[in-house]
């Protein structure tokens, strides 16, 4: 029988700070003068208090570290509770939001997937723009904690190739998670605080600088007005660029960075896969908008670069509708879309590392048949690839596949056309945001799907956060048994 009350006192601890940070958006339509500061204060309260009543409960249970099966409990009910308490200030607030599509919301922003199904996002009261920004920045910084320190000793999806990537935790989960969650912290403090700099000196305002910031550096993407970033000029959009692929690149090498040590940055086989792919995919549709305009222009280079870097990085934000480019550019988006940025950072998606992985195993076997008597191991970085990490790979493929399609099938059963299904259900499974159509596109939001079809969609980001095989290792039966 597992012991849920060390479980429960971390959850606990966490709503209640979750409901501290609510006090936020509190002030922020106090100083704006309106009425809607009382509906945070009231949201704080009952979060604060469950949060507080229930690692209190739970206070007598509290051990040294966790089990594994406690761990696996723990990464999962954190993403499905947390969204419940921040779906309250939608539902109390100026949007009157059903709790579907409060919950819709809150699960999106956690996650970092950024799709919305709230209207005239511009008319929100500072707080609840404010409080999207929160949600996502908070999702971002405990993902990238997650990714560094839980999924390496959890052995999922390949995610133990880095466990001795900077941080070695050698089979003890909670010990030095504090240490590791530090350091990752003070860098994503301080490259919110730079993006948010970035934007005000490129004409964004401070209310506006701040809140895109905390939306960017965690690639979440969720903005504060209906056009995304198409308001804002050429210096806001290359900012948005820069700021992008920073925090889609492993969070470990900057910890090294500021340590003193370089190489590994620009070393990284991952890093370079990542911005090579990212460049050739520029340059493609790039090229394809000069062929159709006649003309090279710095505008459409910029429209090409924001929007695959956005994409790619699993940000979301759209700089342009670029369901009138084309249909190579749309297929383009929904395929790097399932590429996503580097592992241990906010990026989402399948990771870069993976395909690597992948395609050193392809190339390993076709040599294998090129030469039956030879011997040829698969290598990650100079090292050879363990049987169990590229097993892990393959499971995790096989399990994104499946899960897009069942998804894509369930979206399809609620009454959705072909395209919305299929490109809502990688959206959210990959959490990208957008998806590809009139009606969820970049032009579009999620405010007209089906009930039905948010909770598919809601379910399907919080798999896609948890990199699918922490949820399908929780619903097996094995799982539960001592």
């Amino acid at each position: 029988m597992v012991d849920l009350r060390p479980v429960g006192y971390v959850i606990g601890l966490l709503v209640a700070s979750l409901g501290l940070t609510m006090l936020a958006p509190l002030v922020a339509d106090l100083l704006a003068g309106n009425d809607h500061w009382f509906v945070f204060f009231e949201s704080a309260v009952i979060t604060v208090l469950t949060g507080g009543l229930m690692a209190i409960a739970c206070a007598n249970g509290v051990t040294a570290g966790l089990s594994l099966r406690q761990t696996f409990l723990l990464t999962s009910l954190v993403w499905l509770t947390l969204p419940v308490f921040g779906a309250i200030p939608f539902v109390l607030g100026a949007t009157e939001a059903s709790f579907t599509d409060a919950f819709f919301e809150a699960m999106s922003g956690l996650t970092t997937t950024g799709a919305t199904a709230l209207r005239g996002l511009e008319n929100l009261p500072d707080g609840l723009q404010l409080w999207r920004g929160i949600l996502q920045w908070l999702g971002g910084v405990g993902i990238v904690v997650v990714a560094m320190v839980f999924l390496p000793e959890l052995r999922v999806g390949g995610m133990q190739i880095f466990r001795s990537e900077g941080f070695d935790t050698s089979g003890k989960i909670l010990p030095r998670a504090g240490e590791i969650a530090s350091r990752i912290s003070v860098i994503y403090v301080g490259l919110t605080i730079a993006c948010a700099l970035a934007y005000s000196a490129t004409g964004m305002n401070p209310f506006d600088a701040m809140v895109h910031s905390m939306t960017t550096v965690s690639t979440g993407g969720m903005a504060n007005y209906d056009a995304s970033f198409g308001i804002f000029g050429a210096g806001v959009h290359y900012v948005a660029i820069v700021f992008m692929i920073l925090a889609a690149l492993p969070f470990v090498r900057f910890v090294q960075l500021l340590a003193g040590t370089a190489q590994p940055l620009f070393r990284d086989r991952q890093i370079r896969g990542f911005m090579l792919t990212l460049a050739f995919s520029v340059l493609l549709v790039a090229s394809w908008l000069w062929g159709r305009g006649g003309a090279v222009t710095e505008g459409t280079f910029r429209d090409a670069l924001f929007n695959v870097t956005s994409i790619m990085t699993g940000t979301g934000y759209a700089s342009a509708d670029y369901m009138g480019w084309g249909t190579f550019p749309v297929a383009m988006f929904f395929f790097i879309g399932l590429i996503g940025g580097c592992a241990g950072s906010t990026s989402c998606s399948v990771k870069v590392f993976r395909y690597q992985l992948l395609f050193a195993a392809v190339k390993s076997q076709i040599r294998q048949i090129h030469s039956p008597h030879g011997i040829f191991t698969p290598r990650y970085d100079g090292r050879p690839i363990s049987d169990d990490v590229m097993n892990s790979v393959i499971a995790f493929l096989v399990a994104f596949i499946l899960s897009l399609g069942i998804t894509s099938v369930l979206l399809g059963m609620t009454g959705l056309d072909f395209i919305t299904s299929v490109s809502g259900a990688a959206a959210a499974i990959a959490n990208i945001g957008p998806g590809l159509g009139l009606e969820i596109g970049p032009a579009g939001n999620y405010a007209n799907i089906n009930d039905t079809a948010k909770w598919i969609l809601a379910i399907a980001m919080f798999v896609g956060r948890l990199e699918i095989m922490v949820v399908l290792t929780i619903l097996s039966i094995k799982f539960w048994r001592n």
